[in-house]
């Protein structure tokens, strides 16, 4: 089965191409980093225009640089939420569109799914189960997954998420947007040990965390320290971010009975936080697997090969073009209770 994937839930419009047989055949990205870049973030009229305006021909050299034709397609598979309302509006209509003309089925994918499933895509996949650590713009969450469509939330963020954080702490050191890749690059040159950053809800007991103290006293410290400190600010956040979220993964595991632990999202991309959790959960015996690097950032490749789980494990997810609806918020384990109910 042939499958076109369309990602368009922010301010990256992506296209992949994914064959059952053969895997992923090829992917095409346009960010909007450069378009945004003045504004210091995403204005969505901007990005749901500039949508419109790179999809058809990135779809077209997707086509062309997998060797295949439109007709070849034997399904198109789309981000269908959560995001911006506009952006998403512009990826379904395409989606749809295309699967009416062409007479295939079309399936709706929810956005953190395709992140969750993306580190399938490497080379040495991960098997089922094990827990999966979502570190995607605004969501940080701890899930159990069984199974394609099988997710139980174990943990999430009661306030700032992780991605949130890094682009706020960035503004606060006064560093150009994006924020997160910013402060990353600027804390390669810090110590991390400098400054005594809180470690919120380390000791909570269960799976939740919060970012917003921990930026908040980033805010204290950017004030009362020379401009000198800053890569060393940056370095201290970073290992503060890590140190939680290894330490939750470490519970997660624990809790779940699980070995594996699968990291997806663009904070997934933090050398600091591959780094500490391969270093934590190896000296404990457990596994960790990352999404390949280009993977991290919203892509279609991830959205073709969601489709494509759905599709092979649960058919009913597929429906004839026409009448859709998208999802500026979304729930996933409404989303996978809906497809495929226990």
């Amino acid at each position: 089965m042939l499958i076109l994937g369309i990602e368009s839930s922010c301010d990256e419009t992506g296209i992949g191409l994914y064959d059952t047989q053969a895997g992923l055949l090829s992917e095409a990205l346009h960010s909007q980093v450069a378009l945004h870049e003045a504004y210091g973030g995403v204005v969505p009229e901007l990005a749901s225009r500039d949508h419109i305006r790179r999809i058809i021909p990135l779809v077209r050299k997707t086509l062309q640089d997998g060797n295949r034709s439109l007709q070849d397609l034997d399904a198109v598979a789309y981000t269908a939420g959560p995001g911006l309302a506009g952006a998403l509006l512009v990826g379904a209509s395409v989606a749809e569109s295309l699967a009416l003309a062409l007479g295939i089925p079309v399936v709706g994918v929810h956005h953190l799914e395709g992140h969750l499933l993306s580190p399938l895509l490497g080379e040495n996949p991960p098997e089922f189960p094990f827990v999966a650590l979502l570190v995607s713009g605004g969501h940080t969450q701890f899930m159990a997954v069984r199974a394609v469509g099988d997710y139980e939330l174990l943990g999430e963020t009661v306030d700032d998420a992780a991605g949130e954080a890094f682009d706020k702490t960035a503004q606060l050191l006064g560093l150009p947007y994006p924020g997160g890749p910013a402060l990353s690059r600027l804390a390669e040159g810090g110590n991390p040990e400098r400054f005594a950053l809180p470690r919120p809800m380390l000791q909570s007991g269960d799976l939740h965390m919060s970012f917003s103290g921990l930026k908040t006293a980033v805010s204290l410290l950017v004030k009362s320290r020379g401009n000198d400190a800053h890569a060393d600010i940056a370095a201290s956040f970073e290992a503060a971010v890590a140190d939680v979220l290894s330490q939750k993964a470490l519970q997660a595991l624990e809790s779940t009975g699980m070995d594996r632990l699968v990291v997806a999202g663009g904070v997934g991309a933090n050398r600091r936080l591959r780094e500490t959790l391969s270093h934590r959960l190896g000296r404990r015996g457990a596994r960790v697997a990352f999404p390949p690097l280009r993977l991290c950032t919203d892509n279609g490749a991830m959205i073709a090969y969601a489709g494509a789980c759905r599709l092979g494990r649960h058919p009913q997810a597929a429906r004839q073009p026409g009448r859709f609806t998208i999802h500026p918020r979304w729930n996933l384990q409404e989303y996978a209770q809906a497809i495929a109910p226990r």
